[in-house]
């Protein structure tokens, strides 16, 4: 029962009814509130996993082109020392 549904059911009644009442509606409407939270929850810790797996993959990524790089490098002084021999520079 929704809580302005409980709030008009009491209008009619004794004060102490109007205030449990309101007491029962807040008890649902924190109930709802707490079962929303567990699936926010559940949803953050998700995004935080994923977020980790990017980060990763980001990680592995950088580490692959630090190889690149390195192979690169040696191919550029292999081919600086074969022009040399070749003297095709100077």
């Amino acid at each position: 029962m929704k809580t302005a549904d409980v709030l008009r059911e009491a209008m009619d009644e004794s004060p102490e009814s109007i205030v449990l009442a309101h007491l029962r509606a807040i008890r649902s409407d924190l109930a709802e509130v707490q079962g929303s939270l567990g699936e926010i929850r559940g949803r953050l810790g998700n995004l935080e996993n994923g977020q980790a797996s990017i980060i990763q993959h980001l990680g592995r990524l950088a580490a692959a082109d630090a190889q690149q790089q390195v192979a690169v490098d040696r191919l550029t002084e292999r081919l600086v020392r074969i022009e040399r021999r070749l003297e095709l520079r100077g």
